[in-house]
């Protein structure tokens, strides 16, 4: 069964896996006592963040009928994203531990058999995406089962056959798939996107290609291809024209984690308001800066007026 949509047509629809994320408190998994519960979830982020910016985002996904579930679905709401969610009572809520250290955080994943990773073709129909201006996943999406390969691949046909615009951030996970399949699918998809999103060191580590002209050369037919490059800032191509950059602004990091789900958010916003692409990357670097500020993935709650 599909899940229930309102009558009217949101701006975006992200489409991915949102997990619970656990975080011990004042030390590292194996001795803290205490720890947080929060949400972690590429394309979840990415919706927040439009929907923050004054657009109406919906997240869609499936997840298990249970505490974690429930907990997410109440964060989102609160933050003012809608939900096209499933609830699968057999499969759980995936939940992602992080474990910070002294000059990094490492991360460990359990979503193995989650409820968003039996996601299938057909999860999301044409008549459903009616209207919608940009459809966005990410490659998280596609590394979770064949299932959810398959599905993407059908939303990228359904997308454009309801007439949106197919948004794609390559965001390799490499714990989730073989770094031969990971190539292979990741390049296939972000080149058939309308817009793709790539960092640079993640394209260097992924298809060896070292600077941004070579990202666009290994994916020529990509729409409109952002690549990040960190601190130095964002390079865009579109089409034939000639690539347009806008520099990162100087940001004391406290965290890096969640900057570049921030940065498709602010670029996307920008998107969806008919901004030029030199806007569009300003408002990907500033919603990047907001979140590299803070400890979290997401920037905080602000007060009901």
């Amino acid at each position: 069964m599909s899940p229930s949509v309102p009558s009217s047509s949101p701006a975006i629809v992200c489409v991915g896996e949102s997990m619970a994320l656990i975080t011990p408190t004042g030390a590292d998994l194996a001795s803290a006592d205490t720890a947080s519960i929060t949400h972690a979830g590429a394309e979840a982020n990415v919706a927040v963040g439009v929907a923050a910016a004054g657009h109406r985002a919906v997240w869609a996904s499936r997840l298990g009928d249970d505490p974690l579930g429930r907990r997410l679905t109440a964060e989102l709401e609160r933050r003012r994203v809608e939900l096209w969610t499933e609830l699968d009572a057999e499969a759980p809520t995936g939940v992602m531990f992080k474990d910070p250290g002294v000059e990094s955080s490492a991360v460990y994943y359990y979503r193995r058999g989650s409820a968003a990773s039996r996601m299938a073709p057909g999860f999301l129909s044409p008549a459903q995406l009616a209207g919608v201006r940009i459809v966005h996943t990410t490659g998280i999406t596609p590394a979770l089962s064949a299932t959810c390969l398959a599905m993407v691949d059908q939303l990228f046909a359904d997308a454009r056959t309801a007439g949106a615009v197919v948004s794609f951030d390559v965001n390799d996970r490499r714990a989730l798939w073989s770094p031969e399949e990971a190539a292979a699918t990741l390049a296939r998809l972000a080149d058939a996107a309308d817009i793709a999103f790539v960092g640079r060191d993640e394209a260097e580590r992924i298809w060896g290609t070292a600077t941004a002209a070579e990202i666009r050369a290994h994916l020529p037919h990509c729409g409109l291809l952002v690549v990040k490059d960190g601190d130095v800032g964002a390079t865009a191509f579109a089409g034939d024209a000639d690539p347009v950059f806008v520099p990162a602004p100087v940001v004391d990091v406290v965290e890096p984690v969640g900057a570049g789900d921030a940065f498709a958010s602010g670029f996307l916003a920008a998107t969806l308001d008919g901004a030029d692409l030199e806007t569009r990357l300003a408002a990907g670097h500033e919603a990047a800066a907001r979140v590299l500020r803070i400890a979290a993935d997401l920037p905080p709650l602000e007060p009901a007026r």
